[in-house]
């Protein structure tokens, strides 16, 4: 049975969130940087199937080479030719026990994807949207509003409306009203 932690939950320093899904495949979804992931994880699991990038910002990635050499891990992500990328994204991904569907989710940062289960109705949105209806920054590097409004478009698209979990690269996840919350997301970022 999957099983999905935040193993940055509690951690004060600029970080992503880190996600550790456990079952048949067991993976970290990013990696955070500025805390110690790699403690974190051998507290919890004895190996890494693989690992997970959202995206390269530096908070969602520092703790890569850290990863890598301890659990002797690679890993995945939209674009190979980025250091912290060993090998590119396919269409699906299996992480846990489901395949996840990869979204190419560009407007915070052009090598974002989110990631969907349909069987489990659990999304990894990343920076894209957050709860309370937040949206991710498009002030920085390759940061674009109206391509991030037709990617969060397009994670509607993907996603169930009885959609059970979001899980955001910071704050808190969304268990509750998770459809809804990428709806309002994009309202906002139509506002704005």
């Amino acid at each position: 049975m999957t099983d999905i932690e935040n193993l940055a939950a509690g951690v004060q320093a600029f970080t992503s969130n880190v996600f550790l899904v456990t079952g048949e495949r067991t993976a970290l979804v990013d990696t955070g940087a500025n805390f110690d992931v790699v403690g974190a994880a051998e507290s919890r699991v004895d190996d890494l199937d693989t690992v997970v990038l959202t995206h390269t910002h530096r908070d969602h990635v520092g703790n890569v080479d850290a990863v890598r050499s301890t659990f002797d891990v690679e890993t995945v992500g939209y674009d190979p030719s980025h250091p912290a990328v060993d090998t590119e994204l396919g269409e699906t991904v299996q992480v846990g026990d489901h395949d996840f569907t990869v979204l190419h989710t560009p407007g915070h940062k052009d090598d974002h994807v989110c990631l969907y289960a349909p069987a489990a109705k659990v999304c990894f949105a990343g920076d894209l949207v957050f709860a309370d209806g937040a949206f991710g920054r498009t002030d920085l590097e390759e940061g674009d509003r109206e391509t991030l409004i037709r990617s969060i478009d397009a994670l509607l698209d993907l996603v169930d409306p009885d959609l059970v979990a979001l899980h955001t690269g910071h704050g808190p996840s969304v268990t509750d009203g998770a459809y809804e919350t990428i709806e309002r997301a994009g309202q906002a970022a139509r506002r704005f």
